[in-house]
């Protein structure tokens, strides 16, 4: 099986590291990653600018661009074949609840998604690393699962690991994304100049936090994976919303 292997936080990060060499030891894997941190850079493509490909001393290929910029050239030109599995990760900190929305790693994976390939976001709840071995151990665990009967439509997995060792997790749960409270407010500061600038303040704590939810599943010490789906339709308004804006055709 053939993976392409991405993430978000840079093609110098720990856990793309480690989960390359977790998959690398039971399938082909390449590596393609921002050259940067690209964290809630979410999907979006950079139109404004080319983007260069270049090869790092460990043989990583990188991109000056986001997460979804490396697997969508990846998968329309730069390869000369078609992976089986797109792998986004290891990323450092949880992306929980409404967290999919702005995440670079769960992008990278979706971008795979897009183009009909089976694909998994991996996370590791808390930031600095700690545990990281068992992360790529799940990670792996999943993997090799998929690779026993790899889905025929494509799918998108995202996984979350609680930093703690493996001993000692669980298990895993297939859980429904949460929900968050609003995010903090701002950070308000000045810079050198004397200009006010702002700081995106941090994530909120869980709002829908009910069994069943990856919030619960990371509280009491499970993995959490989670399928998605990118349909964002309101299907319960569609029949709300006809009759209120349809207009009849114009002769």
């Amino acid at each position: 099986m053939k993976i392409l292997l991405a993430n978000d936080d840079g093609y110098l990060a720990p856990g793309l590291a480690a989960l390359y060499e977790g998959l690398r030891a039971h399938w082909d894997v390449m590596v393609i990653a921002p050259e940067q941190n690209a964290s809630a850079a979410s999907n979006a493509l950079t139109l404004n600018r080319p983007l260069s490909v270049y090869t790092a001393s460990n043989g990583f290929l990188y991109v000056n661009g986001t997460p979804s910029d490396c697997v969508h050239i990846a998968l329309t030109g730069l390869l000369d074949f078609r992976p089986d599995l797109v792998v986004s990760g290891v990323n450092n900190g949880a992306n929980l609840g409404d967290d999919t929305i702005y995440s670079g790693t769960v992008a990278a994976a979706t971008e795979g998604y897009l183009f009909g390939i089976p694909a998994l976001a991996v996370s590791l709840v808390e930031k600095g690393w700690r545990h990281l071995d068992t992360a790529v151990a799940v990670a792996v665990e999943v993997v090799t699962k998929l690779a026993q009967d790899l889905p025929k439509a494509p799918q998108l997995l995202n996984l979350n690991v609680p930093n703690r060792p493996l001993s000692e997790l669980a298990g895993l749960r297939v859980t429904r994304l949460g929900k968050r409270h609003p995010s903090q407010p701002v950070v308000v500061q000045k810079n050198p100049y004397g200009d006010t600038i702002y700081w995106i303040g941090g994530a909120g704590a869980a709002l829908d936090k009910q069994h069943g939810t990856d919030f619960d599943a990371i509280a009491h010490g499970f993995a959490s994976l989670t399928p998605l789906q990118l349909d964002l339709t309101d299907h319960g308004e569609l029949k709300a919303c006809a009759a209120r804006f349809e207009t009849r055709e114009r002769v």
